[in-house]
């Protein structure tokens, strides 16, 4: 039963990214473009900063741009076949702003500087960002499909030397993506959902059909 609500619970939210604009969780609005098999309006966002590490355990480098390739990061350790967990099939890791935003204002931790680990940073999406989850999502000139959360661990915390910061992320800590395109990303580009996860679709078809009326109309032309 729990496994059921947490999918079920999922499902709504790719529905609510397909259905409404989004509004930044700082405050900010979130500009908004039309899918073009519902109709409705979806969220986009920014890539905010960039982060690779040459090694693992190396130092994390703020980038302002960065290549995509098919197996990773160009530069970045699990492209190298050098990552801490290099066999859970991890190719790039997104990380949203607002998680690190949220972890700097309830516990002091700032890892503005990258010793988040996370590759792209994303402002637009929310916290989670669970809605991306089996989406194609277009960062820049690269294309993405995050498959799965990338939990915090306390390796992460050790090499930043702050305590808290695995517990800090939880449920927050960013996502695992399989490259579907290379291509190259810079601070300040664009991040679209380019084809939202089919099944999401799908439900937000369903519910736009139960909205129509019987007899064919549209709302509006009922007064």
């Amino acid at each position: 039963m729990a496994v059921r609500a947490r999918r079920a619970g999922r499902a709504a939210g790719r529905r609510r990214l397909l259905r409404a604009p989004r509004v930044a969780e700082a405050g900010r609005p979130v500009a908004a473009r039309r899918d073009a098999v519902t109709g409705d309006e979806e969220a986009t966002g920014t890539v905010r900063s960039l982060v690779t590490a040459p090694e693992g355990g190396a130092p994390p480098e703020l980038r302002e741009t960065v290549a995509i390739r098919p197996g990773g990061v160009e530069g970045d350790r699990y492209r190298r076949g050098d990552g801490h967990f290099q066999l859970d099939g991890c190719a790039v890791t997104l990380v949203a702003a607002e998680a690190l935003d949220a972890v700097r204002a309830e516990t002091g931790i700032d890892v503005s500087d990258g010793r988040h680990r996370r590759n792209v940073v994303v402002e637009g999406f929310g916290a989670a960002m669970d809605d991306l989850l089996e989406a194609t999502v277009a960062v820049g000139g690269a294309r993405l499909r995050p498959t799965r959360r990338r939990p915090p661990c306390a390796h992460v915390e050790s090499l930043a030397g702050e305590a808290g910061l695995a517990s800090a992320l939880r449920n927050r800590g960013g996502l695992c993506c399989d490259v579907v395109e290379p291509g190259r990303v810079a601070v300040g580009d664009p991040v679209d959902v380019a084809q939202p996860d089919p099944r999401a679709a799908g439900a937000a078809i369903a519910d736009r059909l139960r909205e129509r009326p019987v007899d064919g109309s549209h709302p509006e032309e009922n007064g």
